[in-house]
């Protein structure tokens, strides 16, 4: 019986599942195996770990598997396709389909039909797929360009709201907490280490944001919500897009992915009514869909592909 390998290699963590045709036979989650993250020898060793544990907890060989998809932001750049198709090549048989996160994503909320994915994690990104199987998007330009809605979009200006709040003597729990999550003493630090700092720091301020939120500050929920709204209007635009290729109107749908729209509820909140807003009809899957069960759609896909066609 046919093996598939389906990997999430996301961002801060990577997601595995062995499956055979019918069943997923073993499941293991590492570190980030992201090389534009961690150097090779740090993303070698979480590949190496989580591979082994799928063959313990099987009791099979990736040797036997068919196909592998992998979904990972940087599908194109070289220093991530080149490691991934050399150390899988080493350790897994079979054919390898290498594709971007949001692609994945996009499969495991909508199977072989049309929607409109919204991502945000770290990052954030928002892609689509027509009816005729044609693609659109936007939004995805990494943090100096875009990345609404992602973690660390919300921690940056959850540091500018803080500092809008000091200039307009306004008050925010959003300082007390940023300089205890940095252990910092004053203002004056969290100037330095805030114009320093590496930008991973800025998406761990997102729990601290919505704590703050839940917990009444006016400030940190209007960012939330903010954010919220900037992703359902590339969500929107992207709907328009595929309504252009298709070449008239199509139903909408919308689902979720990532950590941000997983757990930050103010701002999926604040998604789902500006999407409600524009149409009222959308069909709006709440439950995030998990991007690893894609990967494994369109590892499954291939192989029965290879069947026919053999």
């Amino acid at each position: 019986m046919s093996l598939f390998l389906a990997i999430d290699a996301g961002g801060t963590k990577a997601d595995y599942l062995l499956a055979d045709e019918s069943s997923v036979l073993s499941t293991a989650r590492s570190a980030t195996i992201k090389r534009m993250r961690v150097p090779a020898d740090v993303a070698n060793a979480n590949l190496t770990a989580a591979l082994g544990q799928l063959e313990s907890q099987s009791g099979r060989s990736l040797a036997d598997v068919g196909v592998t998809c992998i979904g990972t932001a940087g599908d194109t750049v070289p220093l991530v396709t080149d490691w991934l198709r050399r150390e899988l090549g080493t350790r897994v048989g079979g054919q390898l389909l290498l594709l971007g996160d949001v692609e994945i994503a996009l499969d495991a909320a909508f199977p072989a039909s049309h929607g409109v994915l919204i991502l945000a994690g770290t990052g954030s990104n928002v892609r689509g797929r027509a009816p005729n199987g044609s693609m659109a998007g936007a939004g995805g330009y990494g943090p100096m360009l875009a990345d609404q809605g992602s973690g660390h979009r919300i921690g940056q200006q959850a540091l500018r709201e803080i500092f809008r709040a000091i200039d307009e003597d306004r008050e925010t729990s959003l300082l007390t907490a940023v300089l205890a999550h940095w252990g910092l003493q004053d203002i004056d630090e969290l100037v330095s280490h805030a114009n320093t700092c590496e930008l991973t720091e800025f998406a761990a301020l997102t729990p601290l944001v919505q704590f703050s939120a839940l917990a009444g500050d006016k400030v940190a929920l209007d960012l939330l919500v903010r954010e919220g709204r900037e992703l359902a209007y590339l969500a929107v635009l992207t709907h328009r897009k595929l309504e252009k290729i298709e070449g008239g109107s199509i139903a909408p749908r919308f689902a979720f992915a990532g950590s941000v729209l997983t757990h930050v509820t103010p701002l999926r909140d604040a998604v789902i009514a500006a999407l409600r807003m524009q149409f009222p009809e959308a069909e709006i899957q709440t439950e995030p869909a998990a991007p690893v069960q894609g990967a494994l759609f369109r590892a499954r896909q291939a192989g029965a592909r290879s069947l026919r066609e053999s």
